[in-house]
């Protein structure tokens, strides 16, 4: 098993055309409470100027953590590139997050802090909010999320009250059994879940908004679920 270093984050961001928001995303890291992370940026073949505006961001910034940015040659869809940057990360803990979307700066300091109390918890999501135009803290509060036993409960119905852009978890687990299938598209963050649980693996979702989570036109999103808010 891969060696993994201990209380490092390695946030893993899958980006495919995402140059109108993908600022907004990275800058939600730079803000971040918890401080020993690292960002690895997997560009999935964009074809707008995402590419572009990262390396400009990096070099205006100059980020205190590690920034790795993998430009992958041929589009390989979503659970491709989560898996890619899966591979490549480094830490204890993994966490995701979507291009178009951005992390509250408690986000990583409160879900390492359940993960330390909680040694028999795997992974862990967060509450969030649903915005579009306006400020992100003015957003929609999810209303289809779960917690404690229900969320086992929900997923062996079927469903899903997990927001995957929200997840942190152990990256030993996906040194165990791999990252997100690609072969139910549009249910790849789905599957995922459920890999931890028919594991027999704790998970749970906390109750503070601790994301905001971005509605626009082409959210991937959409297409699977029309409203683009699971």
């Amino acid at each position: 098993m891969k060696k993994r270093e201990e209380g490092l984050v390695s946030f893993v961001i899958p980006c495919y055309n995402a140059s109108l928001y993908i600022e907004d995303c990275l800058n939600g890291l730079l803000s971040q409470t918890y401080k020993n992370i690292e960002v690895i940026l997997v560009n999935d073949a964009s074809t707008d100027n995402t590419l572009e505006i990262v390396e400009q961001w990096i070099e205006n910034t100059k980020p205190p953590f590690p920034t790795i940015v993998c430009n992958l040659p041929v589009n390989t869809g979503f659970a491709g590139a989560l898996t890619t940057g899966y591979f490549m990360s480094s830490g204890e803990y993994i966490a995701l997050n979507d291009a178009d979307d951005i992390s509250h700066p408690a986000r990583v300091e409160k879900q390492v802090e359940f993960l330390l109390e909680n040694p028999e918890y795997s992974l862990v999501g967060t509450n969030y909010k649903a915005f579009s135009d306006g400020k992100k803290e003015d957003g929609k509060e999810a209303d289809w999320l779960y917690y404690g036993d229900s969320i086992r409960k929900i997923y062996g119905l079927g469903k899903h009250c997990v927001c995957h852009g929200t997840i942190l978890f152990r990256g030993k687990y996906f040194d165990l059994f791999g990252g997100p299938t690609r072969r139910i598209k549009g249910a790849e963050d789905y599957e995922f879940i459920v890999k931890f649980l028919n594991a027999n693996l704790k998970i749970e979702n906390l109750k503070e908004v601790l994301y905001y989570y971005r509605l626009h036109d082409k959210q991937r999103s959409k297409e699977f679920y029309g409203s683009g808010e699971k």
